[in-house]
């Protein structure tokens, strides 16, 4: 009566759907993890995202490892591998919990099949939303496109349910069964070290995970709507690429944060709070639409963007890649994503904006280098987001809504304390200018250890002007 627990992008023990069936089933479990590279395709994992899955499997190895198991870690085709551990273990069941990814979709479903049809028993659960994509939808059955009703809609359905515990134990089997060494996937970096900036920053595998939620439910959870788009302050949850690995579920982060410790004393709750949630919202959202519209990462969903007159500058996209536009807080962002793996929100949209719209650059190549780069980079939110920043996908930012990255700037990094952690070459100039170096007179240049062009470079387009041109491709889109 052996199981086979199949793990994907769930990396943890705590409100493991799968697992806790799989142990109520009772008889030993084989902890399973392919990893599928059979395939290469656009949407392979990047390279941050594979440091980020070496470290998580180590940790999710060590965890099962004390509870008197071991993790099995493949390689190789799932169909493939799937057959060969059911021979060595003679297991009569497979629990997995689901993807919603397209092309995982495609696999699961012939796996299941042939899986079934051999006399197995397939079972799947959910463990990675707080609700099916199916379970919301309009009264005409259809599903949503804007954000605030499908919110509404989920909310509607009532609180998640309540999170299980970690076992304390995972009963093994006595099959001799083969297996690879993590290293074995080469998932690290191989001739050049560039994750040290990865290691100081973050703690895969689900115990940082749980430290992370806990030091957010207690120190900002509060005071969130405030924070958050404040690049210079801690005021976001970076709870994300946990939440794309599964390190921890939705179900765990939505009742950690409203517990009654974090709720007002009249009962409601605060504001920070609830715009927290909302952003859980715009996660569950994203997969709402990946799950109905399998072509998002690759398609704009409003059909005529398919003629917009994109740009095609490899320099300028380079620039923008490097962190060399010559605006600093595009360029600390960029910089922050290649050191960290990650960047701000309220910098995300702005350097998105930058690049589509005044660079004319398609969202599609801004899309990708973020897949390569961020420990975050998940299918459905990173191609949701971008084509709401196009202005092409589900409730999108109207096109003509175009981000001035100063006035930005000005805004959320008032004195520059940003774009100084990421750009120190312009580190000296003063708060008036720190945005706006091109502006600085030769002499608060000279004060500052600045040569434009030289040690930083002049803007590759002129905002106004960029602007002026984005404006007009849209309506030359509007009128073919």
């Amino acid at each position: 009566m052996t199981t086979i627990l199949w793990f994907r992008q769930d990396l943890r023990l705590t409100d493991n759907s799968a697992l806790d069936a799989a142990i109520s089933r009772g008889g030993p479990i084989v902890p399973l993890f392919i990893f599928d590279h059979a395939e290469e395709h656009e949407w392979s994992l990047g390279g941050a995202s594979r440091w980020w899955l070496h470290h998580s499997l180590k940790r999710l190895s060590d965890e099962i490892k004390e509870r008197g198991n071991e993790l099995i870690i493949k390689s190789g085709d799932a169909r493939s591998v799937m057959g060969e551990v059911l021979r060595e273990t003679g297991a009569t069941s497979i629990f997995w919990n689901r993807c919603y990814e397209p092309r995982s979709i495609i696999r699961d479903t012939k796996l299941k099949q042939a899986l079934v049809n051999e006399g197995i028993d397939v079972c799947s659960f959910n463990s990675s939303l707080l609700r099916e994509p199916w379970e919301v939808a309009t009264q005409k059955g259809d599903p949503y496109k804007v954000f605030t009703p499908f919110w509404r809609a989920s909310r509607a359905l009532g609180e998640p349910a309540r999170p299980s515990s970690a076992p304390d134990s995972i009963p093994a089997s006595d099959w001799a069964i083969k297996k690879c060494n993590l290293n074995t996937l080469k998932l690290l970096p191989d001739d050049i070290d560039w994750a040290h900036g990865l290691r100081e920053r973050w703690n895969p595998g689900e115990k940082g995970a749980l430290i992370r939620l806990n030091e957010f439910r207690e120190a900002n959870a509060h005071g969130y709507a405030d924070m958050r788009n404040i690049p210079s302050l801690a005021g976001t949850s970076r709870l994300s690429p946990h939440l794309h690995f599964g390190e921890l579920g939705p179900r765990q982060v939505w009742h950690a944060i409203t517990s009654n410790a974090h709720i007002e004393t009249d009962g409601i709750m605060s504001k920070g709070v609830e715009t927290f949630l909302s952003e859980i919202g715009w996660r569950e959202f994203s997969y709402h639409l990946l799950y109905y519209f399998p072509e998002l990462p690759s398609a704009p969903l409003r059909k005529e963007f398919e003629r917009f007159p994109w740009a095609d500058s490899l320099s300028s996209k380079a620039a923008w890649e490097c962190g060399k536009t010559g605006y600093p807080i595009v360029d600390a962002g960029m910089r922050e994503l290649w050191s960290t793996g990650w960047m701000h929100n309220r910098v995300r949209m702005i350097v998105a904006s930058f690049l589509v719209k005044d660079l004319l650059i398609d969202w599609r190549c801004g899309a990708r280098w973020f897949w390569d780069t961020l420990v975050d980079a998940d299918l459905a939110s990173n191609s949701a987001s971008w084509q709401w920043v196009a202005g092409c996908g589900a409730d999108a930012a109207p096109y003509f809504r175009i981000f001035n990255p100063t006035t930005q700037a000005k805004r959320f990094d008032p004195d520059g304390s940003y774009v100084r952690q990421w750009i120190p070459e312009i580190s000296g100039l003063p708060n008036k200018l720190i945005h706006t170096p091109w502006l600085a007179k030769p002499i608060e240049l000279s004060d500052a250890g600045i040569s434009m062009g030289s040690s930083y470079p002049n803007p590759i387009v002129d905002h106004s002007e960029a602007r002026n041109h984005a404006l007009d491709s849209y309506k030359f889109l509007k009128s073919t």
